[in-house]
């Protein structure tokens, strides 16, 4: 067997991070498996589907590196060969017509919440006469459902689960105006599509035995199911927008990589031992069903920064050098260099490429005087613009302009003058940067090369005369 698994996201807002998770699931299953993991819009909602949210959607997958096999799939295109499987039932006396008024209706939802029970179809239609049936009016169509025993379910994640038959209600496959139900649908695309494994999130757990029971109804072959716990917040509330329940792209323009989410999503209710870095060829390598949690997983920004703080230290310098232009750009091809050049300075200091942005603003814009920063501005003054021009002098005959003999040659350049090292670096640090925090100033001094440091240096010098 073929394993065949599918995401199947409702298109009516942005893929949530939840959403991502499972899609991320499908797709290593299948991949561990030598499988296909195929991508279905269920856009049978006309009313909330919009094609931003479609957009929205595939531009995430597309972020994660989730690549559906084949061409995506669009529920509503299927409306047809739903209606049929329905009357196909209908004529094999598996469903019936049901012509309860919406009176009725609100009957039996007001007689269960009196007698405090969920809302369950009484099924008076399932073997009555249609000839009763009020004049004028459009049915649905039902499944008859078992009305007694059990039905077990084998989740590859919840273990087994029963329920009794009679909490299933005759459930509705087509409405009055003969369009298809969602549960109705799905059953039917997941069985056209040959989806062999349905891994979807655990608030689906109760429609999986419905849908088992048109799966038998139709003679078809019941997937098999695996239901995952959801994502809470760190409070172990459900998850919701100030716990991080955010679209993907929100988590782009944060400033996250996709191998990081990747990651840290795959952690969340799976686990390999006490690996907490996976990378794409061994998550493919090691994930399966039964190493999936049954308790919801919490979300924990702080981890999500500990795990991007890796990949972006790992990523490539002219990679990030492209992020950073995205931010802060358009750059010339010299501030892109620079940027790229002083990399390593940067990002062992920044978790996201936002704050690495903030950072390399530096080697784009030179710092405009009064400082903004208030630390720095105190180190520019009388005194130590007097420092600043003994060190431009020096640095102006220094012909090796490379980090570590920079740093040896204003090393000897203090201790000739019985200081130490920090009293010179600080000071042309804010005149370098305009701030009292960055990389290594002999650093910065090499990606600038000579005429521009000496630009800068001079300039803080002579602003700082005058303080």
């Amino acid at each position: 067997m073929t394993v065949v698994t599918r995401f199947a996201p409702s298109p009516t807002g942005f893929l949530h991070i939840g959403g991502a998770r499972t899609a991320l699931f499908n797709w290593l299953y299948a991949q561990h498996h030598g499988g296909r993991y195929l991508l279905r819009i269920e856009d049978t909602d006309r009313a909330r589907s919009t094609q931003e949210a479609i957009d929205a959607i595939l531009d995430g997958l597309t972020w994660l590196d989730l690549p559906p096999d084949g061409d995506v799939v669009f529920q509503s295109h299927n409306a047809e060969r739903h209606a049929a499987v329905v009357h196909g039932l209908l004529e094999r006396g598996k469903a019936y017509r049901c012509y309860c008024t919406p009176e009725e209706l609100q009957e039996m939802r007001e007689t269960a919440k009196a007698e405090g029970r969920p809302m369950r179809y009484d099924g008076r239609w399932r073997d009555r006469d249609p000839a009763e049936a009020p004049a004028g009016m459009d049915p649905v169509i039902r499944l008859k459902m078992p009305q007694s025993g059990e039905t077990t379910l084998q989740d590859q994640v919840q273990g087994d689960v029963t329920i009794a038959n009679a909490q299933l209600d005759d459930m509705v496959l087509l409405r009055s105006d003969g369009t298809p139900t969602y549960m109705c649908s799905v059953v039917v695309d997941d069985h056209d599509m040959g989806v062999t494994h349905v891994i979807r999130g655990d608030d689906h757990l109760t429609n999986a035995f419905r849908q088992h029971q048109l799966f038998l109804a139709c003679g078809w072959e019941s997937p098999t199911f695996a239901h995952i716990p959801l994502i809470h917040g760190p409070d172990g509330a459900k998850l919701s927008k100030r716990h991080g329940a955010l679209g993907v792209d929100a988590y782009r323009d944060m400033g996250y990589l996709p191998e990081a989410i990747f990651n840290y999503l795959l952690r969340l209710g799976w686990a390999h031992g006490d690996e907490e870095i996976i990378s794409r060829q061994q998550a493919v390598e090691w994930f399966d069903l039964p190493a999936v949690g049954k308790s919801p997983s919490r979300f924990d920004f702080a981890k999500l920064e500990h795990v991007n703080g890796h990949y972006m230290r790992e990523a490539d310098n002219a990679r990030l050098a492209e992020l950073v232009g995205e931010r802060i750009g358009p750059l010339s091809d010299d501030a892109r260099a620079r940027i790229a050049a002083g990399m390593n300075g940067l990002k062992e200091r920044a978790k996201t490429v936002e704050q690495l942005s903030e950072s390399a603003g530096f080697y784009v814009t030179r710092p405009s005087f009064p400082l903004d920063v208030p630390k720095a501005a105190k180190l520019l003054n009388a005194d130590t613009a007097v420092l600043l021009r003994d060190a431009a002098e020096h640095l102006e005959g220094f012909a090796e302009w490379s980090d570590e003999p920079l740093q040896e040659t204003m090393r000897g350049w203090a201790e000739a003058r019985e200081l130490g090292l920090g009293k010179i670096a600080q000071p042309l640090r804010a005149a370098l940067t305009g701030s009292n925090i960055s990389p290594s100033v002999f650093e910065i001094l090499a990606v600038f090369g000579k005429e521009e440091s000496l630009t800068r240096i001079r300039a803080a010098a002579d602003w700082a005369s005058g303080q």
